[in-house]
């Protein structure tokens, strides 16, 4: 996993782990976090998915609600791909 991986405009939507999900489980940790704490959309676009809402609006609602659906997807049923799978490691090989 990257230390700050790129986030994509759009999550992935498929029904299985995605190479994306892996790099993003921490996003979609610290999204469901911010939920969790009803944080601002736009404040948590901005800090969390490194896209400002006030010079991007359409591509920061887009890509919060779309990685927070998705993060709500990984903790009901992604989980359990990590779980068979391992979780990701590193580029230096550790966890």
């Amino acid at each position: 996993m990257s230390a700050d991986p790129k986030i994509a405009d759009v999550a992935p939507s498929a029904p299985e782990l995605t190479p994306y999900d892996e790099q993003h489980v921490v996003t979609y940790m610290r999204l469901l976090d911010a939920q969790a704490d009803n944080a601002d959309w736009r404040e948590v676009a901005r800090i969390v998915l490194g896209v400002d809402p006030a010079l991007e609006p359409d591509r920061a609602r887009r890509a919060f609600d779309t990685h927070l659906a998705r993060a709500k997807w990984m903790a009901r049923h992604g989980y359990r791909h990590l779980l068979r799978r391992g979780w990701p490691k590193n580029d230096d090989g550790c966890t």
